[in-house]
């Protein structure tokens, strides 16, 4: 071991120690960093496929959404465009002013157009949804006495006039 003596004694071998372990260290910062840059390459890769598909998805959705909307828009500008639709509510004012005739059948004509007047103003209050529908309830208590009684009855809770004048 006697040869090995001068070479560990020689700057030469101690400087080419240190430039090898400072060069392995270097090139092991550079395959961490290259093993890094890999994998966020592909998270990176794999969140991108994930947005697409979540672009894909609500662009989907959105068009979607869109012809929904484009159906709905049309269907409610052909209700309001309905003949029968008009027919059918001049009719609802006409049976709801007969009703209130019952109740109030002196003075025929004034009253005729009074009790048509507040039947317009009910239905419009209905289609604001500011009261519930009538008509349903006539539908469910057909009976002939009946419908006059309810109305005369829910005229004389809201202070509509109502039976009191009946004579």
């Amino acid at each position: 071991m006697d040869f090995l003596e001068p070479i560990f004694k020689s700057q030469f071998t101690w400087g080419l120690l240190v430039g090898l372990f400072f060069a392995g260290m270097a090139l092991w910062g550079r395959i961490k960093t290259e093993l890094e840059f890999r994998r966020y390459k592909k998270l990176l890769g794999d969140k991108m496929e994930l947005e697409a598909d979540q672009y894909r998805k609500l662009k989907e959705e959105r068009e979607r959404l869109g012809q929904e909307n484009e159906n709905l828009r049309l269907k409610v500008g052909s209700t309001k465009e309905n003949p029968l639709r008009d027919l059918e509510r001049e009719l609802e004012i006409f049976a709801r002013a007969e009703k209130r005739m019952m109740i109030n059948a002196p003075g025929f004509a004034g009253a005729w157009e009074a009790a048509k007047a507040a039947s317009h103003d009910e239905l419009v209050e209905e289609e604001r949804g500011k009261s519930l529908p009538k008509k349903i309830f006539r539908k469910f208590f057909r009976s002939e006495g009946a419908p006059v009684v309810a109305v005369a009855a829910l005229e004389s809770k809201s202070g509509g006039g109502g039976s009191d004048n009946n004579g």
